[in-house]
């Protein structure tokens, strides 16, 4: 009898084993917007009061080197909802919408595991597929709470908070803003981060920033409240995270550390802890990319991840080996098509920039109406003359054309203010950096090397299929940008001759080559060729060698083409246009120029104009922004967002 009840208890016990195993966990993502990792106190933020997430970090894991894939949020959203990086499939352009393969979403795979799949409420996938049809259910109401969802069916659930997105500061003036210090945020006594200057505007931002990141904290709390009281919590996984890096500016839409790490805490319940070999309560220095989200997802939920997942789960019964290197991109600032690729081991962090000629700080309509920007822009147009006084150098970078290669120590320079790239101790640390992006971009296919407007080949195929149903030479179009990005005069018969290729993107290189061959003084001369792509048919094309024309002495044929493409062509082809005439009106060698045109640069109209007078010093940078924006500030700045979505 004893041996048939041990027998029996036996049995029992292996299957509740076995039924515990295979069960499915609830996954809950909490994602909030515009917040860099350095502005939590968990993360070393003196300044700010985060207890729920703070709390979340000592029970859970902390990751210390987790990375957006992209610095701004439509491209590292679609990184997050392919599994792989969003240059693949031709993603990568910031709120541009482009045809995109079927079957490389996650939600679906999910759905088919059984969950009920959740979104509340952002999608900004860059994909022109139905982005709600992806879910069960996708808006303002959608929740793990729907009746829709079957009795015990797993769910996974996004809730995405706007409560730090950078519009809670896009007030232009500072003229009624509360009054911070109330939360224990006094704007005078916050520690600034060493990459912003010590302006007023500046600090103000922060504490209205930091503001939202302690409402983020409360907004966290509301869900562990309604997950306890539904009796959910045991069986629920919590990622909390942002979506990249912060509002202050050279944070979001730049690939330094403040637009690319963020914070990011997971919570496993007890009877979960085995997905990870990761301990409760400790910080983790594991590389982690939003590429690793969607297999760490689908891994959790005991599904293996598709292989074409260039992602790695970092979680769950597939979890791979922790990732030596982490790799991220960014295609553009708003209107300024301007590539570069970044890697890190954790240490050591690479930025390779393939349009160095373009400083960082080039406008968009949407970030300048943050004061700070204005601010920055203020202190440097002032700096430029002697009787301002010497500058801060490390605040001037951003408004200077870019090294074409940057390395940083982030161990003795986590904000990433000296470039050791010429640096001979550090060659081979630059080497092996160089190489392992070059390898990068060709081993996932990045078409980020495609401009704007020359990646729509065929009406209704994506780029990503019509690359390989045409055998496309994707390795000369990555040679092509590499080699324009080398200043090196012995390249400059193979850049020429480029300019004769079918491709207009490999047109647009060779002329970006030869642009970057003047303005470092390696050509003396402007070739024909050149002069000749003025008129090409492609604006990108065009725009790249009328800036070139005027680097290289050709100053007529270059601001005609400039500002005739400016005034003449459609809406959607005028970017290259205003983005060249901004870069040009950054470099001291041509504001003359450009002052000298000055009445058919002001008939261009518009904010284009405005930006380039103000940087050419003829107007004040506080008009940029009309008296109606700035009105539709002052309420920006009276406004307390809500505490939403909720449970």
């Amino acid at each position: 009898m004893n041996r048939m009840l041990k027998y029996i208890i036996t049995s029992i016990s292996l299957v509740c084993a076995a039924t515990l195993a295979a069960k499915q966990p609830n996954i809950l993502w909490l994602t909030f917007e515009d917040t860099s990792a350095y502005e939590f106190a968990c993360y070393g933020n003196p300044d700010v009061k985060t207890p729920t997430i703070d709390r979340m970090a000592k029970q859970g894991i902390q990751f210390m080197n987790a990375w957006s894939t992209a610095p701004y949020c439509s491209p590292a959203r679609s990184s997050l909802i392919t599994g792989c990086y969003a240059t693949t499939y031709g993603m990568d352009n910031h709120r541009h919408r482009w045809d995109t393969p079927a079957g490389i979403f996650y939600p679906e795979m999910m759905r088919k595991a059984g969950y009920y799949c959740t979104n509340n409420s952002k999608t900004d996938y860059n994909t022109k597929r139905d982005n709600k049809a992806l879910w069960d259910e996708c808006g303002g109401k959608a929740s793990y709470n729907s009746p829709r969802r079957k009795k015990d069916q797993p769910f996974f659930a996004v809730f995405n908070a706007n409560i730090t997105h950078m519009s809670r500061l896009a007030s232009i003036t500072l003229e009624g803003r509360r009054d911070f210090s109330r939360e224990g945020l006094d704007p005078a006594r916050l520690t600034l981060p060493p990459h912003v200057p010590d302006l007023k505007e500046i600090r103000s931002d922060y504490a209205f920033h930091l503001e939202g990141v302690q409402d983020v904290d409360k907004w966290v709390g509301m869900f562990l409240e309604d997950l306890e009281q539904r009796g959910l919590a045991d069986d629920t996984i919590i990622f909390i995270y942002s979506d990249h890096g912060g509002c202050l500016p050279r944070g979001k839409a730049f690939p330094y550390e403040s637009g690319l790490r963020v914070p990011m805490i997971v919570h496993l319940p007890r009877q979960f802890a085995h997905l990870t070999k990761m301990k409760p309560g400790t910080r983790s220095d594991r590389l982690v990319g939003f590429v690793d989200l969607a297999p760490t997802l689908l891994s959790l939920a005991g599904v293996k991840p598709p292989g074409f997942m260039q992602g790695m789960a970092f979680m769950g019964p597939h979890e791979t080996a922790p990732r030596k290197l982490q790799f991220a991109f960014r295609t553009n600032q708003e209107k300024h098509y301007d590539p570069c690729r970044a890697v890190t081991d954790g240490r050591w962090k690479y930025i390779r920039s393939y349009l160095p000629g373009k400083p960082f700080n080039l406008r968009n309509a949407f970030q300048w109406q943050m004061p700070g920007n204005l601010g920055w822009d203020d202190y440097a147009i002032k700096h430029r003359s002697p009787e301002a006084g010497p500058p801060n150098p490390k605040w001037m970078q951003p408004y200077s054309s870019k090294p074409a290669e940057m390395l940083f120590d982030l161990q003795a320079d986590p904000f990433e203010l000296n470039n050791l790239a010429a640096d001979p101790a550090h060659s081979r640390t630059l080497n092996t950096m160089r190489n392992a992006v070059s390898h990068h971009i060709r081993e996932t296919g990045d078409l980020g090397f495609f401009p704007p407007t020359t990646k729509e080949k065929a009406k209704g195929v994506a780029l990503y299929d019509w690359v390989r149903n045409t055998n496309y030479d994707l390795n000369r179009l990555h040679q092509a940008a590499e080699t324009a990005a080398t200043p090196d005069p012995a390249n400059r018969d193979k850049l020429v001759s480029w300019l004769a290729a079918a491709e207009p993107e490999i047109r647009f290189w060779a002329a970006s080559g030869l642009g970057l061959l003047a303005a470092e003084g390696m050509i003396k001369d402007c070739p024909g060729e050149l002069l000749a792509a003025v008129a090409d048919a492609d604006s990108s094309v065009a725009s790249a060698a009328a800036m070139a024309c005027c680097l290289a002495g050709e100053t007529t044929a270059g601001i005609n083409g400039l500002i005739k493409g400016l005034t003449t062509t459609k809406a959607a082809q005028k970017d290259p246009f205003y983005s060249a005439l901004e870069t040009l009106s950054w470099n001291p060698s041509q504001q003359a120029m450009l002052r000298s045109h000055l009445d058919r640069i002001v008939a261009t109209g518009g904010f284009p104009a405005k930006s380039l007078q103000i940087n050419l010093g003829l107007k004040p940078v506080d008009t940029l922004y009309g008296q109606q924006s700035r009105k539709k500030g002052i309420l920006v700045n009276k406004e307390r967002r809500k505490l939403k979505p909720t449970p």
